[in-house]
């Protein structure tokens, strides 16, 4: 049975927010708070009573946009906390997934909130809840949320054979499809280096594991995806090849 705070400076958007929550069974109480400040408060009280206090909070459904400090800004704060609250964001802006997860957030919800929706991040969190002693999912380093009809879905990092550059966007291919995501080429080589992920090109980033041919033509290297075939920059040629050398074991 779940505590839950609920914080949005909108009072409808946050009493619609309450109500859904306390017709879900598996929550026990659901209190709001309309800023941040309110919430930082009540949450650092619930943190210092400790878990059996009668003024536990389990986790805290955060809006992003408030007036003074952010849903982002706060949970930035709680990530400081000995013991926090687990963090799910419900708004109306799919831009900020990224980030939400980068905090640890349990799920991501957007406005309007239905009500399927809403049970399914309930799910989530209880699952977490119902075994402390488990370690969380770090959902940034081993999926990346996507935004597909209004429903922010998971991709696991492991489905995904190489990523596109477009602009400040990267498109990721996978063998089910391709998905948009608001996130820099440059900002996945980094997190996904460790991930087998390499640059071969100032627009691609390809899993190594995903490579099924390496091609030489005249001096230009290019390697084959499935049924894609992406070019191999010359700054980039040699550092894969011996990249894939090693891992053939040659």
């Amino acid at each position: 049975m779940l505590r839950v705070l609920a914080v949005d400076d909108e009072e409808p958007a946050l009493e619609e927010l309450l109500y859904l929550l306390r017709a879900d069974p598996r929550i026990r109480r659901a209190e709001g708070a309309t800023g941040a400040t309110e919430a930082l408060r009540r949450i650092a009280g619930a943190v210092d009573a400790g878990p059996d206090d009668p003024a536990a909070i389990d986790v805290v459904f955060l809006d992003i946009h408030m007036a003074g400090l952010t849903g982002l800004d706060v949970a930035q704060l709680l990530a400081g906390f000995a013991a926090p609250p687990l963090i799910v964001f419900v708004t109306a802006h799919e831009g900020f997934a990224v980030q939400a997860f980068d905090l640890k957030a349990v799920d991501y919800v957007l406005k309007p909130v239905r009500r399927e929706r809403l049970a399914e991040a309930v799910r989530r969190v209880a699952e977490q809840v119902g075994d402390r002693s488990a370690p969380v999912l770090d959902t940034a380093g081993d999926q990346i949320p996507v935004e597909l009809g209004g429903v922010i879905r998971f991709i696991p990092i492991d489905d995904i054979a190489y990523a596109e550059a477009q602009g400040d966007y990267a498109r990721l291919h996978t063998a089910t499809g391709s998905h948009l995501v608001r996130v820099p080429l440059t900002t996945l080589e980094e997190r996904w280096r460790t991930r087998g992920f390499v640059r071969i090109h100032r627009r691609h980033l390809v899993a190594l594991g995903r490579i099924d041919e390496l091609r030489l033509d005249a001096g230009s290297m290019s390697v084959r995806i499935g049924t894609a075939e992406l070019a191999v920059s010359r700054r980039h040629t040699r550092a894969l090849r011996d990249l894939l050398m090693r891992q053939t074991g040659r």
